[in-house]
C-alpha cells in the first residue's frame, strides 16, 4: 500500500502527496493533533485522566477507518517534549495508560498488517519498561507492509530539526552541499513522506511543534469535535475537505484564476 498512490516515499523539496495538483485523490499522508482529552472531562465533571483514558476507543477507531480508507501512513501526536510540564501525576498516568494500549492492541496492530514507529522516544524520563515495549512494537512489525502508524511521543519538531543539524555538522557536509534533501535524510525515520493532511480536533488551530518540517505543504482542518468523542465519520468528513482542497503549493489554480 506505501506506494499505492503515487511516487516514492521520502521528503523532498516540495510535497510529497501523491493525488497530484488539484489534491482531491486520498491523502497519503494523514497527521492528527488529539486535542480535547481535558476539556472532555471537564464537561463531564471527571478527572483529566478519564479524558485521556476515553481517547483509546478514538485512536483504534481511526486506525481503522484511515486503513480501510488506503490512507498508507497515518501520524499520531500522543505526547509532546512540552507535555513533560504537566502535573506529574498526570504524567505517571499517561505513561501506564499508554504501556497498556501498547500491549494490548500490539497483536490486532500486526495482524492488520500495520508497521509502527515511534517519533521521539528519547527523554530519560520515560519509563524503561515502556521505551521497551515501544522497541518490542516496531521490531514486531517491521516487515509489514500495510499503512505505517508513527505514533510521536516525547516528539518535538524543532528538537528533531535541530538534531537533523547538528547529524550533518558532524558528517562533515560542507555547508554549501547542503540541500532540503540531504537535511531531510538526517531527520528521524526519512523515508517518512512530508504530510498531506493535519486534522486538530477541539477546534483548537496550532501546530504545537508537531513534525515542523513534514508539514510544511500540509492542508489543515480543525473539527471541533473533541478527540474522545472523534471517531470514524469524522474522520471521512475530514478526508472529503482534503479532496475539495486546491492543493496550489505556490502555483495557480487549473482553471487559472488568481
Amino acid at each position: 500500500m506505501g506506494d499505492a498512490f503515487g511516487g516514492p516515499a521520502g521528503h523532498g523539496t516540495g510535497p510529497s502527496g501523491a493525488d497530484g495538483p488539484a489534491g482531491r485523490g486520498v491523502p497519503r499522508h494523514v497527521a492528527c493533533v488529539m486535542d480535547g482529552n481535558g476539556r472532555w472531562a471537564a464537561r463531564r465533571s471527571l478527572p483529566r485522566t478519564a479524558g485521556h483514558r476515553a481517547a483509546e476507543t478514538t485512536v483504534i477507531d481511526v486506525i481503522e477507518a484511515a486503513r480501510s480508507a488506503g490512507v498508507a501512513w497515518l501520524s499520531l501526536y500522543a505526547f509532546s517534549t512540552e507535555n513533560w510540564r504537566r502535573p506529574g501525576a498526570e504524567v505517571d498516568f499517561l505513561m501506564r495508560l499508554v504501556r497498556g494500549v501498547v500491549r494490548k492492541h500490539a497483536a490486532l496492530l500486526h495482524a492488520r498488517g500495520i508497521r509502527c514507529r515511534f517519533l521521539g522516544v528519547t527523554d530519560r524520563r520515560i519509563p524503561a519498561a515502556l521505551a521497551r515495549d515501544f522497541a518490542d512494537l516496531m521490531t514486531l512489525t517491521a516487515q509489514n507492509r500495510g499503512m505505517t502508524l508513527t505514533v510521536a511521543f516525547d516528539h518535538g519538531g524543532r528538537m528533531d530539526i535541530v538534531e537533523a543539524a547538528r547529524s550533518l555538522i558532524r558528517s562533515g557536509t560542507p555547508a554549501d552541499a547542503v540541500t532540503e534533501r540531504s537535511f531531510a535524510a538526517h531527520l528521524p525515520f526519512p523515508d517518512t513522506p512530508d504530510v498531506d493532511l493535519v486534522i486538530r480536533t477541539s477546534g483548537e488551530q496550532r501546530i504545537s511543534n508537531f513534525m515542523l518540517w513534514q508539514v510544511a505543504y500540509a492542508e489543515w482542518v480543525f473539527p471541533p469535535v473533541l478527540w474522545p468523542d472523534f471517531r470514524a465519520p469524522h474522520f471521512l468528513e475530514c478526508l472529503h475537505t482534503y479532496q475539495r482542497r486546491d492543493r496550489r503549493f505556490g502555483g495557480v489554480p487549473q482553471n487559472g484564476e488568481s
